[in-house]
């Protein structure tokens, strides 16, 4: 005879809620540090946005059982996804979970696998070394803004070829960071205000429609200017004879052409979704962390000083090819790290999909649950001096721990499917910047942490200078 289940604990409440927005304020003002406070009152927290309830998540093994051991029992979505989905669409971060997202990110996936993305390597390389080279030296720059800036560029080279209109680019840089803010705003904020026709809920809504247009535009000149480049490969040695056309007009196209090929399965306006799905975690994510490492390697002379190191072991005098990224794990190390230290994203949500008991406590059905990797990656119990910038964390006696419990991309059947080209980025980017100028500095106060979609640098300045001497 089995031994009777104990029934659910009360799951405990957050201090601080008021009426109306319950933790509303608390999340607007300082997101981080109330976040990172609710580990004290338990594994399983309860908070309101709003009227509505939610529950957090503290305890990263439990964050694994909602991801992997018992997805099928915590469904995407939640008031997070809902305000995502006003921008990104159905596209695979924000679809509900069933045949449509497994479909799509099967047409998806051989976009991300890293022969595919070998061949869009030098094109990126050579992409992130023009803009990194033309900074002036000595001149305090916006280091999120260029950050942002470049990891822009390398995806549009990536994703679409090096031929896209510029005012396309100037236009998705503009747009993005406003949009990011009007989002994180309509997660915050209860329903019926996001609802009011306030002029801020009127320019987001404006801003995501231009955004759309803007896609649109990239898509239309990207097929015709495929199909032009196979007419004139086909035309070179009469129509149809041409052996190589096909796969010259693949790698002309870069990694979009895999979703131009499946557009009759996804149709128009999924194909707009999937492409500024991609298009927002390309820049969120690896320009936040890029802006984070250079600020960490600035105040790290000893990081600093292997990085460059190991670099030139590497490349010597010549500039950075792309087969070199494997031979730089150190460089990895400092990455991983400063995505591991700042997050990168704050707040991930699921929806209960049945009434669940997690970690003692009852989650009801259809109530948010809300996990937190910037919270996770604070964890002193998993990650001792959490605050601390150390690259060689994982490489530490006893350290191997920590891995699990690193979910900065995700687990389970719903990982970002990008995270190969975001380290291929990543890397690419790190070591252009080192090559290119021998020493920066902060010019600026150190930065504040700040939520936004992700945890961004609230003010970062440098300077960068074609000298290594003081």
């Amino acid at each position: 005879m089995s031994a009777p289940t104990a029934p659910p604990a009360p799951t405990p409440t957050a201090p601080g809620a008021l009426p109306l927005i319950g933790h509303g304020l608390r999340l607007a003002r300082d997101p981080l540090s109330f976040i990172t406070s609710l580990r004290a009152y338990g594994s399983v927290v309860r908070i309101r946005i709003g009227p509505t309830p939610a529950y957090v998540v503290t305890d990263p093994a439990l964050t694994r059982r909602v991801l992997v051991t018992d997805a099928a029992h915590f469904a995407k979505g939640g008031k997070y996804n809902d305000a995502l989905r006003v921008f990104l669409g159905d596209g695979i971060a924000t679809v509900a979970d069933g045949d449509t997202h497994l479909r799509n990110r099967r047409l998806m996936q051989p976009m991300f696998n890293k022969a595919h993305i070998a061949e869009r390597g030098d094109a990126m390389i050579e992409q992130v070394r023009k803009m990194v080279g033309a900074w002036p030296a000595a001149a305090p720059r916006d280091v999120l803004a260029d950050m942002n800036g470049i990891t822009l560029a390398a995806f549009l080279v990536a994703v679409f070829g090096a031929d896209l209109p510029p005012h396309l680019e100037g236009e998705f840089t503009a747009l993005m960071p406003e949009i990011m803010k009007g989002t994180i705003r309509q997660v915050i904020l209860p329903p019926w205000i996001t609802r009011l026709p306030l002029p801020a809920n009127r320019a987001h809504a404006d801003r995501v429609a231009r955004l759309r247009a803007l896609i649109d535009q990239a898509i239309d000149h990207h097929i015709e200017v495929t199909a032009a480049g196979s007419a004139a490969a086909n035309g070179a040695s009469g129509a149809g004879a041409c052996p190589y056309a096909a796969e010259a007009r693949r790698r002309q196209g870069g990694l979009f052409e895999t979703l131009i090929g499946a557009e009759d399965q996804l149709g128009r306006r999924q194909l707009q979704d999937e492409t500024i799905t991609l298009l927002a975690g390309s820049i969120e994510t690896t320009g936040t962390t890029l802006a984070w490492a250079l600020y960490e390697i600035a105040g790290n002379p000893a990081v600093e000083r292997r990085l460059r190191e190991e670099l030139a072991s590497v490349c010597g005098d010549r500039p950075l090819r792309y087969e070199d990224i494997d031979r730089l794990p150190y460089a990895r190390r400092v990455l991983r790290e400063a995505i591991r230290k700042y997050g990168v994203l704050w707040m991930v949500m699921r929806t209960a999909a049945r009434d669940v008991v997690l970690g003692g406590h009852l989650v009801p059905e259809g109530a948010d649950v809300m996990w937190s990797p910037y919270l996770h990656q604070h964890d002193s119990d998993c990650f001792p001096d959490p605050g601390s910038f150390d690259p060689d964390r994982e490489e530490a006696d006893g350290a191997a721990g920590t891995r699990g419990n690193f979910l900065a991309f995700g687990d389970g059947r719903r990982k970002c499917i990008g995270e190969n080209l975001a380290w291929v980025e990543l890397q690419i980017i790190l070591a252009t910047v080192l090559q290119a100028w021998p020493r920066f500095e902060v010019t600026s106060r150190p930065p504040r942490a700040q939520a936004v979609i992700t945890v961004e640098p609230d003010a970062l300045a440098m300077e960068f200078h074609r000298s290594a001497g003081t």
